[in-house]
Parts: structure tokens; C-alpha cells; sequence
């Protein structure tokens, strides 16, 4: 989940930069569902994956079952997503997929079809949007895409370094 939040606030600051900080809000709390900014006034979902398959994308995060299955019961798509596929040293890409569509898919294929429950008996870090739904949604033609050329490059960089000469500044 952490890191899911270091990638949406990558992808945030690049909205920032695009659009200006006055037509994207950041303030939303951690735990609101799916909504991690809103870009003129409207509510986004930031959602990343690494490598060549649509899949392993949350919708919640949680590890507890029942509440896996209540999430699926009572879901409804309610923001547009910004999926961010990154495939180190290949083509990715990064997508937008409007809440229409995402609703109609819903109500064609519905929830069982839509969403992922993690299996019983493992230990699941929570819900997902299946594979073929994540790809019938970034397949449509409503549905706007980039390709992006992924080139991983090795770079030195010290965390703890960063910190503590953050922390000696007056």
C-alpha cells in the first residue's frame, strides 16, 4: 500500500505540473475509497502496475475476508481511474479510463465478473479489478491512452542520506 502511495504522488505532482495546483486538490484523506485527487473538482483514482499484464490492480486493500465480500457487494465504480502500466525496458503506458465506462462494463459483466476476491487460506494485501475487466477498460474506445517507452536506469540514490542532510539544514 505504501508504495501504491508513493506512485500516486508521483503521478499527483505531474497533474500539478499539467494542469496547475489550483485545479488539483491533494488533501484527501488516505482512507476515502478509491479517490486520491481530484482535477477540476472531479475525483481520480490513481492506480499503477508493473509489467505486461492488466492485473493485480486494487480496489481496496484489506485483508479481511468478510469485508472483501461486503466491498464486492456494495461496489460501484465512482471516479474516473488513471492507470500508470510500467514494464521496465518495453512499452507501457499511461491510460484514462472515464467513469462511464467503467460503469458500463460493471453492469454488463457484473461484480463477480468485475472484481477479484483474494483466495482463502493466503495472505492477501485485498480486492482486485479482474484482468479482463482491466483490460475491456483500457481496450474501449472511450478509453484514452498513451504508450510509453520504460528505460530503466540504474540510479545511486541514498534515502537515509537525503534525510539526515535535509535535517542539518538550518
Amino acid at each position: 500500500m505504501e508504495v501504491g502511495s508513493v506512485c500516486e504522488r508521483i503521478i499527483v505532482a505531474l497533474l500539478i505540473y499539467k494542469f496547475g495546483e489550483a485545479n488539483v486538490e491533494t488533501e484527501i484523506p488516505i482512507t476515502e475509497p478509491e479517490v486520491d485527487a481530484k482535477l477540476f473538482e472531479e475525483p481520480v483514482s490513481i492506480k499503477t502496475i508493473t509489467g505486461k499484464s492488466f492485473s493485480g490492480v486494487k480496489l481496496i486493500w484489506t485483508v479481511d475476508a468478510q469485508k472483501a465480500e461486503e466491498f464486492r457487494k456494495n461496489f460501484c465504480p465512482h471516479c474516473d481511474i488513471l492507470l500508470v502500466q510500467i514494464n521496465w525496458n518495453s512499452t507501457g503506458g499511461f491510460y484514462y479510463i472515464p467513469l462511464a465506462v467503467q460503469k458500463r462494463l460493471f453492469d454488463e459483466i457484473g461484480g463477480e465478473n468485475y472484481i477479484k476476491l483474494p483466495k482463502a487460506g493466503t495472505k492477501p494485501r485485498g480486492v482486485e479489478i479482474t484482468q479482463e475487466a482491466l483490460t475491456s477498460l483500457v481496450e474501449d474506445k472511450e478509453s484514452k491512452g498513451i504508450v510509453i517507452n520504460w528505460n530503466n536506469i540504474k540510479t545511486e540514490f541514498n534515502s537515509f542520506k537525503r534525510w539526515v542532510d535535509l535535517w542539518r539544514e538550518d
